[in-house]
């Protein structure tokens, strides 16, 4: 299979990162050359919004990720640092970032150059659901507007109870829900997010009203858990639980270990 690299800083990644490493790992095992803090300062001249540690646990929770490496030293971004060994077969570039420099470094080095036109990251398709590994099933539901490194690790915690499904509340409904000026994104491309992660095994969008939006959901999967985090238990989900026999789980807010707390409001500020 070929090896395939590609390099950038990720820095709070978003559904076109995403449509990207897709795209690129198509074309084989894919391998993320993540800028380190010091690279960023050096090839844009500002810092980071988002620490090293913290862009490295949001990529490597891409399932079409196979392997993180790290360069600390600054770097010219038309060539590939010394990898400790590791040689690609092809380089994969965006098309905002394609450049002849990229290209006349490839040909000298033996590797394959391959830009992803924009067009072919366009739109977000549903993520194939993950094979079922005979575990509990598990159901989390929610909005996932702005999709951030808290929402990464609620499912990391939600997936070692069982095979998780996501179910993100729709447009109508969370507008219903939380007022004028949400979602910001749309519900296709937040399912797209979701069900990019790989310790989702699928995510869908909710077809119900209210914050039992995602019963009809919930009756087709027949989950054992119905997990929620703090922000997100509510009296009404607690009843549909106790009704249906459902075990109800409500986990702490807490980041994974040395990463910052954070919400969606705090990043979109309101």
């Amino acid at each position: 299979m070929n090896k395939i690299i590609v390099a950038a800083g990720f820095d709070n990644l978003s559904s076109r990162d995403m449509r990207f490493l897709e795209e690129a790992a198509k074309h084989g095992e894919l391998h993320v050359l993540l800028w380190s803090d010091d690279a960023i300062r050096h090839l844009t001249g500002n810092p980071p919004g988002l620490p090293l540690a913290e862009r490295e646990y949001f990529v490597q929770a891409v399932r079409h990720v196979a392997r993180i490496h790290l360069s600390e030293a600054p770097f010219d971004p038309d060539t590939l640092p010394d990898l400790d060994g590791f040689r690609p077969d092809i380089w994969c570039v965006d098309e905002a970032g394609a450049s002849a420099a990229k290209e006349a470094y490839c040909a000298a080095h033996g590797i394959q150059y391959r830009p992803i036109p924009d067009l072919t990251c366009a739109g977000f398709p549903t993520p194939a659901p993950l094979p079922l590994t005979g575990r509990k099933k598990v159901v989390v539901t929610g909005c996932y507007d702005w999709f951030h490194t808290g929402h990464v690790r609620f499912f990391e915690e939600c997936s070692e109870l069982g095979d998780l499904f996501v179910v993100v509340g729709h447009d109508a409904n969370i507008r219903l829900l939380k007022g004028d000026g949400h979602p910001m994104f749309q519900e296709n491309e937040r399912r797209y997010l979701a069900g990019s992660i790989r310790y989702v095994t699928q995510a869908l969008v909710s077809s119900g009203m209210g914050w039992m939006d995602a019963e009809p959901e919930i009756h087709t999967l027949k989950p054992h858990l119905y997990a929620v985090n703090e922000d997100g238990d509510k009296p009404e989900k607690r009843a549909f639980c106790a009704r249906h026999g459902l075990e109800y789980v409500v986990l702490k807010r807490t980041p994974k270990p040395g990463l910052t707390r954070r919400t969606s409001t705090d990043l979109r500020g309101f």
